[in-house]
């Protein structure tokens, strides 16, 4: 193998960081180990040395006893010695001092002398006389009554050793005295004796005359050990042949008297002492120098060893990323029998599994699970691609009515089944329309829950609008779920594009927004109108023109006639809003009525339809053609509190009863707050209005439900009227909710009749009233009158025939 490829794995952040990590636990392990053994041993030596010092000390007080010692017995000696105690009786002072000179040669003394026993000295020899003033000045200062046994002085600023004895009483009183000086032969025996080196030093009294007075060889200009006080103490020295060093010292008072003070300062260098120890610290780093050495190249192999396998399976992870599921991790990865050789088995089988689920992901990210059609993101990017491709494309979004009553009553599988069929029904009719291309399967989606969609690339609204009749048309056959049977009804809302949004985005959003609409209005199927986007900016403009419009009376009032089937008698009109607008002209209420019930205005537009419904019935009346009139009251209608007063404020105003107003709720209206709006109806029916139930039919009410309502009539949708004359069912279930409509004393009016044929049916099942284009469009509240006598002359401006008004 080549250097390169050796070294490649620790060319990588892993080598790097395993060969890094244990090197630096290593070096952190050896750094500590060496402080702490550089402490201890640092430590160690100190804790010598003090013992050294001590020992020293005791080698000094053994020497300077041993030296009081010998002239404790010179002076004995001397003091039995017959010749000598002759001369001292016989007062001979040159033999006396002839006989101190012998004694003191004889022990090595340098100093003898005799004092009578008033110190007053009888002879000295050759001793010198500062010696022997100045320890008669001593010997007169020691404790009153005794003389001191041994007596540490400083003569001419050498320190002396001398022993006091007295002659052997009670022939003789007089005292003698011996003595030599602390010589460098005393610090050299010390520091043989002990390895320690000695200092005598001196001061003054006043301390600012210190002196070294003799030390060891080695040291050399060290005034500063004149000046350590007793006790142990460390400082620095010059040493002869090396620099400045350290020193551990330790210093005695072997003297303190008025003269001055003499210290013994032993000392001794801390590198000498820990110089052994440094050797072998040496030796240690030198051994663990080789052992990083050999501890990188074993990390560098084994993080090679470790590296190589997960460089192969990083290798295959990028495979993976790219898109490589079939390739499998190398066999020299996967038959290692070590934990990276298991990782690298599951990594393969990860990489499997991996394929596997990548491929369900995609399939579950753009298809539907339950019914196989593309999903809301495919959905979406078909969209993108139709509008890119078409000058124009539509979209159908529709929504499943019942289905979670489904849910509910037979369980979700039975839901379940519901939107398998219906996606069935969905793909057949797009395998029938031209033009959708592949069979149409893509261009059909569910968008969620129940809701599903249609894509039509180049399809205008005309166009769009009839393939939703034909989806219409498609879920009026219901479908059979084992013993039970169920309608399937959808609203479907259009958007076309670019007219209505220029991006997938916003089609989808408002064709699902014009689906929403149309549930709530009960339409079937709406197109998008920026009416119904209550966040649009054409609608906000829109809502501050509607409110202008109240103020600058813009508003008008159109009425359509209610026919009495039973005499052809007209019996009332319906009070319908038109917006007569400065620049679109007269705007249908399509366009702003669903807006103005979305943002609540509705309310004020209510409002302003009664009050002109009573100032025309008040202007009818005078003329005497008293006609009542059915105003649509509106959720929030119901939902306000103050409605009663309001309405009778209004009718008030214009002279007007309560029993000139009919006014029609919505079961939608009623299923918002139904506790709320029983409430308000009760008091309306109190005061004397009639109530009717508009657009019965398209809702969830049942007949059972209207026990609780106090309502006078019942409208039936116009979804049912206006197509009976050609659906035999329609034309039943029309029979059947006017028969059990007078059932609950009830009076019926058919909406919704467009021909002859609808209103002679209407006739014959015994329909009270019908309203229709065949009977009367919408007209303006003033014209009302004059069609009236121009259809029944001889009855307008007579009374108006009130069989079928309660």
């Amino acid at each position: 193998m080549s250097a390169a490829n050796w070294m490649r794995p620790f060319t990588r952040s892993l080598g790097r960081r395993i060969v890094g990590l244990f090197l630096v636990l290593l070096l952190v392990v050896q750094a500590v180990g060496f402080v702490a053994i550089g402490r201890g041993i640092d430590a160690n030596a100190r804790s010598q040395l003090d013992e050294q010092m001590v020992l020293g000390e005791r080698v000094l007080q053994r020497l300077m006893t041993q030296n009081t010692k010998v002239l404790s017995d010179g002076v004995i000696l001397l003091s039995r010695d017959f010749g000598f105690l002759d001369a001292v009786s016989s007062g001979d002072a040159a033999t006396v001092g002839d006989a101190l000179d012998n004694q003191a040669a004889r022990i090595e003394a340098n100093f003898a002398a005799l004092f009578d026993p008033e110190l007053n000295l009888v002879a000295s020899g050759h001793s010198s006389q500062r010696a022997v003033l100045a320890l008669k000045g001593m010997l007169q200062t020691g404790p009153s009554g005794r003389l001191p046994s041994s007596v540490l002085t400083l003569v001419d600023g050498r320190p002396f050793q001398f022993v006091v004895s007295p002659l052997k009483p009670p022939q003789f009183n007089d005292v003698v005295v011996m003595g030599f000086p602390l010589d460098q032969g005393l610090v050299n025996e010390v520091e043989a004796l002990s390895g320690v080196q000695l200092a005598l030093v001196t001061s003054l009294p006043d301390m600012t005359n210190a002196s070294t007075l003799m030390s060891s060889k080695s040291a050399v200009n060290a005034p500063v050990l004149a000046t350590l006080m007793p006790g142990r103490s460390e400082t620095t020295i010059d040493v002869e042949g090396r620099p400045i060093e350290k020193v551990v010292a330790r210093t005695v008072v072997l003297s303190s008297e008025t003269n001055g003070e003499l210290r013994a300062v032993l000392y001794r260098s801390i590198d000498e002492a820990v110089a052994p120890y440094r050797r072998l610290q040496a030796f240690l780093g030198l051994i663990t120098l080789i052992g990083v050495i050999v501890f990188t190249l074993g990390s560098m192999l084994m993080a090679r060893h470790l590296t190589q396998p997960v460089q192969v399976l990083v290798a295959a992870s990028r495979r993976l990323g790219d898109g490589d599921f079939d390739t499998p991790v190398c066999d020299e990865a996967l038959t290692r029998s070590d934990e990276l050789g298991e990782l690298a088995v599951a990594f393969d089988g990860a990489r499997g599994n991996l394929a596997d689920a990548t491929a369900q992901i995609r399939q579950l990210a753009f298809w539907d699970k339950l019914t196989g059609l593309p999903n809301r993101v495919r959905f979406e990017a078909l969209l993108r691609d139709a509008s890119a491709q078409h000058a124009q494309v539509a979209v159908l979004v529709f929504n499943l009515d019942r289905l979670e009553k489904v849910n509910q009553l037979l369980g979700r599988q039975q839901g379940d089944r519901v939107l398998r069929c219906a996606a069935e029904r969905l793909q057949a009719l797009a395998r029938r329309l031209p033009e959708l291309p592949l069979g149409g399967d893509e261009c059909v989606a569910r968008l969620g829950g129940d809701e599903f969609a249609l894509l039509l690339p180049g399809a205008g609204e005309d166009r769009a609008c009839e393939v939703a009749v034909q989806l219409q048309q498609l879920f009026e056959s219901p479908v059979a779920l084992d013993d039970s049977v169920v309608d399937l009804s959808a609203g479907i809302g259009l958007a076309v594009g670019p007219a209505h949004g220029d991006s997938a985005e916003a089609l989808l959003a408002h064709a699902l927004l014009a689906m929403s609409e149309a549930k709530r209005r009960m339409a079937g199927m709406l197109v998008y109108q920026p009416s119904i986007d209550a966040g649009s900016a054409q609608t906000l403009s829109l809502l501050g023109e509607l409110r202008q419009a109240l103020r600058l009376q813009e508003l008008r009032l159109y009425l359509q006639p209610k026919l009495g089937l039973v005499d052809a008698n007209l019996v009332g009109a319906e009070a319908l809003v038109r917006w007569q607008h400065p620049v679109r002209g007269l705007v249908p209420p399509v366009q702003f009525i669903p807006f103005a019930e979305e943002t609540g205005f509705i309310h004020e537009l209510t409002l302003w339809v009664v009050d002109e419904a009573a100032r025309l019935w008040s202007v009818h009346a005078a003329n005497g053609f008293e006609l009542r009139l059915s105003v649509n009251l509106s959720a929030h209608d119901l939902m306000k509190a103050d409605l009663l007063a309001r309405l009778v404020a209004r009718l008030d105003h214009h002279g007007a009863p309560p029993r000139a107003l009919c006014l029609e709720i919505t079961e939608s209206a009623i299923a918002l707050d139904p506790v709320r709006a029983l409430q308000t109806l009760h008091a309306l029916k109190a005061h004397g209005f009639k109530l009717s139930i508009d657009d019965f039919g398209a809702g969830y009410t049942s007949l059972a439900q209207l026990i609780d309502l106090p309502v006078d009539e019942l409208k039936i949708d116009m979804l049912f009227v206006r197509t009976m004359d050609k659906d035999a069912d329609k034309a039943s279930m029309v029979g059947s909710l006017i028969r059990m409509a007078h059932d609950r004393h009830l009076s019926v009016v058919a909406e919704g009749v467009e021909n002859a044929v609808i209103l002679e049916q209407l006739r014959e099942l015994g329909c009270d009233e019908g309203q229709g284009w065949h009977i009367g469009k919408p007209m303006p509240g003033s014209e009302l009158q004059a069609w009236a006598a121009s259809r029944w002359p001889e009855r307008v401006p007579a009374a108006v025939s009130h069989r079928h008004v309660a």
